[in-house]
């Protein structure tokens, strides 16, 4: 059997995609997995995406299935799995360590699964109060990062905007970025929602280049409707600071979830960032 990594980038060969090709956030088509996962996941290979990143992880499974079952059915239609967005808030005591058994079953699962990476999308509410409430999210999330390194996977955070505001004097991001270890914790950058927040993309690539694994193509709906953000030299720029996945995510539309994502694919093509 071939590697995951290996899988990936034997598609790429095939479609013509950039590095390990394109993948897509299935939180951009929940209501249809929700319906029926099966014919969502079958119509997405047939649009060309190359790897698929979930979004539903509980409890071991994956949009009810078991991860052996779920990794069958996507690489059934010509993808894999890549990575999975999936987390626990620290809970209002503070204490994080009473959350690490469910970690282990979480890792696990994503092991079986065939993961990459794990994805923490949010925090909870203390890290958005203080710096002591942060500095605790940054020491949890290097405690995840080196159990999901000892397994094998990488583990990262998905920012939104508000990670982009401020808390007393600091940019909530850049203290993240400051007090997580590389080794341990990577960075899943979302266009979108940095420039929502008031960031730069090109900053962080110039001051940060070895953090980003991944990063979110998102627009406000179907990427390019906007017309608001000049993606081409921004996903250039990310894969030249050694970028290696790049993943459509779509929250809101101005057509039907699976025409929308497959718009935004179409849309990466007319602007020459896969062929």
């Amino acid at each position: 059997m071939i590697s995951m990594v290996a899988a990936i980038t034997l598609l790429s060969s095939c479609n013509g995609s950039p590095d390990n090709g394109i993948g897509l956030q299935l939180w951009s088509v929940r209501s249809d997995m929700a319906k029926d996962p099966v014919a969502t996941i079958e119509k997405i290979g047939a649009m060309g995406y190359d790897y698929v990143e979930p979004a539903d992880y509980s409890d071991g499974k994956f949009y009810g299935m078991e991860p052996a079952e779920f990794r069958a059915l996507v690489e059934n239609n010509g993808m894999v799995i890549l990575g999975s967005h999936t987390t626990m808030a620290i809970p209002d005591s503070g204490s994080w360590e009473a959350l690490m058994p469910w970690w282990d079953q979480c890792i696990a699962a994503h092991e079986a699964a065939g993961v990459e990476y794990i994805v923490a999308p949010s925090m909870g509410n203390s890290a958005y109060q203080s710096l002591a409430g942060l500095a605790s999210y940054c020491e949890y999330f290097n405690a995840v990062g080196e159990k999901c390194n000892e397994a094998g996977i990488r583990f990262g955070y998905h920012n939104h905007d508000r990670e982009f505001s401020e808390l007393e004097g600091e940019r909530i991001y850049d203290f993240m970025l400051r007090n997580t270890d590389p080794e341990k914790v990577g960075f899943q950058l979302d266009i979108y929602w940095i420039y929502e927040g008031g960031g730069d993309p090109m900053a962080y690539f110039l001051t940060h280049p070895d953090r980003f694994l991944s990063i979110h193509i998102k627009d406000e709906k179907e990427l390019g409707e906007s017309g608001e953000i000049d993606f081409l030299p921004i996903l250039e720029k990310a894969m030249d600071i050694g970028s290696k996945y790049f993943v459509v995510e779509v929250e809101r539309y101005n057509h039907e979830p699976l025409v929308s994502v497959e718009k935004s694919l179409d849309y990466l093509k007319e602007i020459g960032f896969i062929k």
